[in-house]
């Protein structure tokens, strides 16, 4: 199965579609990127070179990819980072057009926008386009507790919160919500909700010292490959969970700033170590 992915790339390192290409094939998916934003590396080394692309740059490339049949093989489209506001409409023009060849197709978006260390990070107006257009239009959202306060209005500092702050996502449109970055203790959780339930997958917290970036986009192509092998929202959340988790612990043993993708490509396949879903 194909997948368009459409999001931020870099040279070096590992966020974005950069992040989410290597875990998806080596899940058996063919990935199709198209870049919103070519940078050398990411930004929280404080200094990069590149720049955000143009929407039309991102039209033009998808209106490329419809003329050669690549749309009408799609059965889902992952978005992420999208560098300019401008680019959000463009996004869900290209999950119209997949889904005009595969109305059943999924879209994930992963709605970045901040965290907890920077705050909000983007250009202006990305964050209301997230909340007013791909929020509705997405069948999957995973943003991380600072996005999902931002996204709902309400606070989310606990599980209890951010359940509560979910099921008002799932009110805009979206049929699961799986949020990221909960303390929980001395741990951490990831959260999935569905009209069905909450279900949290708890991790131990591993101390990265500057924190490491492109968890969220490994996540959520995990999560989306998955959801698409046919897995319920909390057992793709457990194995997604527990494949990242793999990941970090031998970046973390291999004392890098970078995600160890490559050499714990065995965890994306296999999660050596399986947190399961428990009901909230």
């Amino acid at each position: 199965m194909k997948i368009l992915s459409l999001q931020s790339s870099v040279a070096y390192g590992y966020v974005g579609n950069s992040a989410a290409m290597f875990p998806l094939q080596r899940l058996g998916f063919e990935v199709i990127a198209v870049n919103t934003v070519q940078f050398s590396n990411h930004p929280g080394y404080g200094h990069w070179g590149g720049t955000v692309l143009e929407a039309e740059h991102v039209r033009a490339v998808v209106d490329g990819l419809e003329h050669v049949g690549a749309l009408a093989e799609c059965h889902a489209v992952l978005s992420g980072y999208l560098g300019d506001a401008a680019t959000g409409p463009a996004v869900l023009e290209a999950v119209a057009r997949v889904r005009a060849h595969r109305p059943q197709a999924l879209f994930l978006c992963d709605p970045v926008m901040g965290d907890d260390t920077g705050g909000l990070y983007v250009r202006a107006g990305i964050p209301e386009f997230l909340s007013e257009q791909l929020l509705p239009a997405a069948d999957i959202v995973t943003p991380n507790r600072f996005e999902l306060e931002r996204l709902s209005g309400l606070p989310a500092a606990t599980l209890a919160e951010a359940v509560e702050a979910a099921r008002a996502l799932l009110a805009h449109g979206p049929r699961v919500v799986v949020a990221t970055s909960i303390a929980d203790g001395s741990g951490i959780a990831c959260l999935a909700v569905t009209a069905d339930g909450a279900w949290a997958v708890r991790t131990p917290r591993l101390p990265f010292d500057p924190p490491v970036s492109g968890a969220g986009d490994t996540l959520a192509a995990l999560l989306l490959a998955h959801l698409m092998r046919g897995e319920d929202a909390p057992e793709a959340l457990s194995l997604a969970v527990s494949s990242l988790y793999g990941v970090l612990d031998k970046t973390y043993a291999l004392h890098r700033r970078e995600l160890a993708l490559v050499q714990a490509q065995g965890e994306i396949a296999t999660p050596s170590r399986l947190f399961p879903p428990l009901p909230v």
